[in-house]
């Protein structure tokens, strides 16, 4: 499980040091896209896995499901932790995401989302003007 919210650094040659409590569950494999609000997902390869399969099942024939699985799957890119538990960041992610030298790991239960951390407090802040409107919709969802 991943929670929680780091702050780290990208390195001249494009590596992250990830957490060192995620460290372990991305020993064994893990992958790294396109995310969504100009973030990066970054998941275990067995979460990976799940998540590919739904996509490769969606129905062709809808633009927005091609469009959808086209965003995730293809920016797809294996990551692999070096002895330090950094991994490189392929330029055109950190491109697409706009990740400069500061950035924010964020832990989301089953994946990591990487942001650039300007983005990410704007992105907050945003958010957190408007908890009370989230709120009552998560409680029409039922949590």
């Amino acid at each position: 499980m991943f929670i929680g919210e780091y702050h780290h650094t990208v390195d001249e040659k494009g590596r992250v040091s990830i957490p060192v409590k995620f460290r372990v569950a991305l020993k064994k494999g893990a992958v790294v896209t396109r995310g969504l609000d100009h973030s990066l997902f970054i998941y275990t390869a067995k979460a990976w896995e799940k998540l590919a399969s739904k996509l490769a099942g969606l129905p062709m024939g809808q633009a927005d499901t091609r469009a959808f699985s086209r965003l995730m799957l293809a920016g797809a890119m294996e990551l692999e932790l070096d002895k330090q538990g950094r991994a490189i960041i392929p330029e055109y992610l950190r491109s697409f995401a706009g990740l400069s030298k500061h950035i924010v790991v964020a832990g989301m239960y089953d994946r990591l989302e990487v942001w650039e951390k300007e983005v990410w407090e704007k992105y907050k802040q945003g958010t957190e003007k408007h908890t009370e409107e989230l709120a009552e919709k998560m409680g029409e969802l039922g949590v």
